[in-house]
């Protein structure tokens, strides 16, 4: 039997959808597959003439093999400024010379645990500015990259005293304590007049009915 042109053309649909949502997948996990992600500090600040770690760690869908792996550390003072390659590995470490951090850099980190942090030592006002982490490990086919803006400061930032707010908290803490006992007491005070009040009421009230029986026996006697 034959199909009716409407049935086909139904068909047709059906799977042309389904190449398309496949050939999706099939560019999504090819992305997931190549991804490379890298990790540092976005912003970080460094007290002059102190040793700083530029944290930077990655995660990748492959084993580092020495024979592809390759990373470097960069620095530029300023967006627009050119790149200069402090650290670098390519199957081996590499340390650039004539440069602002030559002698002052160390690898502090573990390439086994996907961790190619750097020391800096001796840190120096005009080493503020922008330094990247790269990092490639085949067959990823995208670079890691991540970039931290660091400024380099020469005096700590003062910690704020709070003996200040200690005690204005405490003054006010005090302060409404004192009120809730006074108003506590105005109320015992109010209520126990009231019941004074309504205890006297109640003796005057006897007091008379007494005084009303007293006058009617008196007359009683009187007749």
């Amino acid at each position: 039997m034959y199909l009716s042109l409407q049935k086909r053309s139904r068909l047709w649909m059906k799977i042309s959808e389904a190449c398309v949502l496949g050939f999706a997948m099939l560019l999504v996990m090819g992305h997931l597959a190549s991804a490379m992600d890298v990790t540092v500090l976005s912003k970080m600040n460094a007290l002059n003439g102190t040793n700083v770690r530029l944290s930077c760690t990655f995660n990748s869908c492959y084993k580092i093999e020495n024979s592809k792996f390759s990373m470097n550390w960069t620095y530029k003072e300023c967006h627009n400024c050119t790149n200069v390659t402090f650290l670098q590995y390519k199957h081996k470490w590499i340390y650039p010379k004539d440069h602002q951090f030559e002698g002052r850099v160390n690898f502090t980190g573990n390439l086994n645990k996907n961790d190619v942090s750097v020391t800096i030592k001796n840190i120096q006002i005009d080493d503020s500015g922008l330094f990247t982490c790269e990092v490639k490990n085949p067959p990823d086919r995208q670079q890691g990259r991540g970039v931290i803006d660091f400024n380099v400061i020469t005096e700590v930032p003062p910690e704020r005293d709070s003996t200040i707010a200690v005690i204005i908290g405490a003054s006010v803490g005090g302060f409404l304590a004192v009120l809730i006992l006074i108003l506590v007491v105005v109320k015992c005070v109010r209520r126990r007049k009231k019941q004074e009040l309504i205890s006297d009421e109640q003796k005057i009230e006897e007091e008379g009915k007494m005084d009303g029986e007293g006058g009617t026996e008196e007359g009683t006697k009187c007749q």
